[in-house]
């Protein structure tokens, strides 16, 4: 059973990375925030029984379900408005500041201006085509290079077979090459 200080920490550790792999998958920052707040508040209810090792899986598929169930509920409300959204405008301009975030996150040590300018594009360019991979291609590259998830574990959190975790993350590192290359990108 973790402690309360186990889960705490392991919360504190996780949330970032959290938001960040759920925000690359609704593309909506309050959305995000709610999803992730609602799956740790799931896991300390719920879960908080496990051993502090399982925790890490646990949360990753609590995460992915409240992903998933965030995605039905948009497809309802959709479903449901779409008749009345042709009498109102297109009002869904927020949008997620990568270099804010990127600048909080860490510190930006010792680096010339030109440098952490190239750097923070680089990082963009990076994030952009990360986000523009297919679904389940970006949430197996995000678990598994991410997250830093074992083939196994990430197959479990997706739900699949860890064949299709292997074939989602090939294509997946083989597109962003292929993009970044396209930019002027090599790693």
């Amino acid at each position: 059973m973790a402690t309360d200080k186990e889960l705490t920490d392991f919360l504190k550790s996780t949330e970032k990375r959290a938001f960040k792999r759920t925000f690359f998958a609704v593309r909506d920052e309050d959305a995000a925030l709610d999803i992730v707040q609602d799956a740790m508040i799931r896991l300390a209810e719920k879960y908080a029984d496990r051993p502090a090792a399982e925790l890490p899986l646990v949360f990753q598929r609590i995460l992915s379900n409240a992903t998933m169930d965030h995605f039905r509920r948009q497809k309802v409300r959709n479903a449901v408005m779409q008749n009345l959204s042709d009498f109102e405008g297109a009002g869904d301009d927020g949008d997620f500041d990568l270099l804010e975030m990127l600048a909080a996150e860490g510190t930006l040590g010792a680096e010339s201006a030109v440098d952490t300018v190239g750097r923070e594009q680089i990082l963009l360019k990076i994030e952009e085509a990360v986000q523009g991979l297919p679904g389940r291609q970006r949430e197996a590259f995000l678990l598994r290079y991410w997250e830093e998830m074992d083939v196994a574990e990430t197959a479990t959190v997706m739900g699949c077979s860890e064949g299709s975790v292997k074939t989602h993350c090939s294509r997946a590192v083989q597109a962003l090459a292929k993009v970044l290359r396209a930019k002027g990108i090599t790693l």
